[in-house]
């Protein structure tokens, strides 16, 4: 965070917006640690942006299946089971698991929140730990989903006891979206799922209690017919967890959309370029797709009988850009968001979150869309605190993906500073207007990240 202030000091003489940065994060309801107890990844590689999928289900664990897995872009699986055959498969591609058989399993839809170590008290866990023999393959232990704050001291001492049971494995846990407790809920009916009366309180608390140097969650903004209530929501929520994560240190995970709720409705390119760019914006550091074959809902990438439906393809563009951006973006780590042109849309309604004219962070100046059309934008710094910065920008006007188009995009930038760009599918041309201020061209849901060097 001194190094941000440090920026804005050096390149923007004014009072103002360095107080604004301070009560920003002064009033930040999940400030609790600055530096989590460091979960051991022994074999995920978090250099990297990690793409993981939900369930890989027994018709698609022979060897044809497992290659088109990773020939996806998949880097691990979720909700694996501990079938050897299948994990010895994985590791011969390089794809990690995370499995769910191993360790007992907390799901508060089906158990009575507050009462885990009462269900499921330490001495199970660590029988179970006892008996499970390593695989090369397995890179963590899955805990459960979504738990209530009621849980989270226990599944801290379970973390905590499991870290020292199994030598190369983490513990792998997942927590409620926004959309968990609306603003309809009373009180009673928080606490009943949350554990908490609000959300923000909700993710405090993990923050608090939770020995993990990572924040994991789930969102599907494309869960219903219209996303006009949920993009908001979803903007909200990565607000909250994205916060939480810069204020203490943590890597933020999220679980995003490519299978549908509805069988009429089949997510595009551009709706999954939507989803991990927008994050990106947040600083996300793994994403994970929810559905590659069937575990909930319908239109999955590999279907029931095996094959490949028109979301493999999808899913492999995706996958394939946002690996090609990884090196450039993991040189960097997410200080701040801002939305942009967002006044004339539907996108942040009922959020509380604000939208500006334009983007200014002290290095990058007057950033906006000639056309005024929304951005939304992460500011970030270099984790090596060489002095270079830089922007995450994903054209946000079409999450619907309706009416695709290019947007120009003007901008200053501080000087002395040499500026590079890149996209999944390679470097943009930056253009120069004037002595300080340049443009670049971009298309609607595309990510593209500017470095100041």
């Amino acid at each position: 965070m001194i190094d941000f202030i440090l920026l804005k000091l050096r390149y923007n003489n004014t009072r103002h917006i360095l107080l604004a940065f301070l009560l920003s994060f002064a009033m930040s309801p999940v400030i609790t640690q600055s530096m989590p107890y460091c979960t051991k990844h022994a074999r995920m590689d978090r250099s990297r942006i990690n793409i993981g999928v939900y369930h890989l289900q027994p018709y698609a664990t022979d060897e044809p299946h497992i290659r088109d897995l990773k020939d996806c872009g998949i880097d691990f699986v979720l909700c694996m089971r501990d079938e050897r055959p299948a994990l010895d498969l994985l590791y011969k591609y390089g794809v990690g698991a995370i499995l769910y058989d191993v360790l007992p399993q907390w799901w508060p839809k089906q158990k009575k929140n507050g009462q885990m170590k009462n269900i499921y008290p330490m001495e199970m866990y660590i029988k179970a730990a006892k008996k499970w023999k390593d695989h090369p393959a397995v890179w963590a232990m899955d805990l459960g989903d979504e738990p209530s704050a009621l849980d989270f001291a226990h599944c801290a001492d379970v973390m905590r006891k499991m870290e020292e049971q199994l030598a190369n494995q983490f513990i792998y846990l997942c927590l409620y979206p926004n959309y968990a407790s609306v603003t309809e809920n009373t009180t009673n009916q928080a606490l009943s799922q949350l554990g908490t009366s609000t959300y923000a309180e909700h993710i405090k608390e993990y923050c608090r209690l939770i020995p993990a140097d990572y924040l994991c969650y789930d969102y599907y903004v494309y869960s219903s017919k219209t996303n006009a209530n949920k993009v908001p929501k979803y903007f909200e929520n990565l607000q909250v967890t994205a916060d939480a994560c810069t204020a203490t240190n943590r890597s933020l995970w999220i679980t995003l959309q490519v299978n549908s709720k509805l069988p009429e409705l089949w997510i595009s390119l551009n709706q999954l370029r939507y989803q991990a760019y927008t994050s990106m914006a947040f600083g996300a550091e793994n994403i994970i797709w929810a559905c590659y074959t069937g575990g909930w809902w319908t239109n999955q990438v590999i279907d029931s009988a095996g094959n490949k439906t028109e979301q493999y393809p999808k899913l492999q563009q995706v996958n394939k850009e946002i690996h090609a951006l990884s090196p450039v973006y993991m040189k960097y780590r997410r200080a701040s968001t801002s939305f942009v042109g967002f006044d004339n849309t539907p996108w942040l309604k009922g959020s509380g979150i604000p939208s500006a004219a334009e983007h200014n962070d002290g290095v990058f100046a007057h950033l906006h869309a000639t056309d005024h059309s929304p951005l939304v934008i992460g500011s970030m710094l270099s984790r090596n605190a060489d002095g270079t910065h830089a922007v995450f920008i994903c054209s946000a006007d079409d999450p619907n993906d309706k009416a695709p188009c290019k947007h120009t995009l003007h901008f200053t930038v501080a000087p002395g500073k040499r500026l590079k760009a890149h996209s999944g599918e390679g470097e943009v041309p930056v253009r120069q207007i004037d002595t300080d201020t340049y443009s670049i061209t971009i298309q609607s849901c595309q990510g593209i990240l500017i470095e100041a060097i």
